[in-house]
């Protein structure tokens, strides 16, 4: 019998216009979705951590629906028409308020809903039919990546339960670099060398399961501060590799950038996280033949 734990997974969402202008990130998580429901089935619900939903304490939206929040401005409005409502889980923020409580991690749970725009714009490319429960985990952005680590610990459980634990924010995120030349730069613009240096760092990092240096990557890693000024986009790619556990490397799902300084990066961990990438490179070879 197959192991159906699900593998956490952490995407890079870049911009709000991506749920307009997908790109090779866009396009890779339109293949996520039905590829982990090929591995694993469906998941029950997701949990899901942004870089944009952030709070004092680790707060739990159990609304018993969301809908799509336009937490940004000065882009096209057209994203303000766009939707992505979906079923709560209510009952799955009892078990993860107990799982934290467990973990002596204090958490408050809230009967409110909404998906920021690093929630919906991914979601609409990995389940575009909104047919999977949702619950929003607003972390604390001015926590360490050891407690974002931890944080993801005491969730680790609910891969047994057929919950996908989900983070989305950006592998690598300095606006300043992305925006220089205006609110519309070239997609096309060549990734600086920085941003390379960064990602690659971050892929061999894990490939090592250097955690040590990985919760350390402000100071370890080459560029850091240049590639995330606020690191709050990142973190949740701590969370993420918490609730996969220390045991597996990390796994790099898909690679890319957008806007020269955007990374867009997707991983995946836990002890499934190689049979997630099988998939993808069996599927690659597929279409190569």
């Amino acid at each position: 019998m197959k192991n159906t734990a699900l593998p956490a997974i952490f995407v890079s969402h870049g911009s709000p216009m991506i749920a307009l202008e997908p790109g090779a990130a866009g396009a890779f998580m339109k293949t996520l979705g039905p590829a982990i429901d090929a591995e694993f089935g469906r998941p029950k619900a997701i949990l899901v951590v942004s870089a944009h939903t952030a709070a004092r304490a680790p707060v739990l939206l159990a609304a018993a629906r969301h809908q799509a929040v336009y937490d940004f401005g000065n882009f096209d409005s057209r994203l303000n028409e766009m939707r992505y409502d979906a079923a709560g889980a209510p009952d799955l923020a009892r078990r993860v308020a107990a799982l934290l409580e467990g973990a002596q991690l204090a958490s408050h749970t809230l009967d409110e809903g909404g998906l920021d725009h690093g929630i919906w714009t991914a979601l609409r490319y990995i389940y575009p039919h909104a047919d999977v429960p949702i619950l929003p985990l607003a972390f604390v952005p001015n926590q360490s990546p050891a407690q974002q680590l931890a944080l993801g610990a005491a969730l680790s459980s609910l891969a047994d339960e057929g919950v996908l634990i989900l983070g989305t924010g950006s592998i690598t995120h300095n606006l300043r670099r992305a925006f220089a030349g205006g609110l519309r730069p070239s997609a096309k613009q060549p990734e600086v060398p920085e941003s390379a240096a960064f990602r690659e760092w971050m892929r061999a990092r894990s490939e090592a399961r250097d955690w040590e240096s990985l919760a350390d990557y402000r100071r370890s890693a080459p560029h850091a501060v240049d590639m995330h000024p606020t690191d709050e986009h990142l973190l949740p790619w701590f969370v993420a590799a918490g609730a996969g556990g220390r045991d597996d490397a990390p796994v790099r799902l898909h690679a890319s950038v957008e806007m020269g300084s955007i990374g867009m990066d997707a991983y995946a961990f836990g002890p499934n996280a190689a049979r997630l990438a099988n998939h993808f490179e069996s599927a690659e070879a597929a279409l190569s033949h």
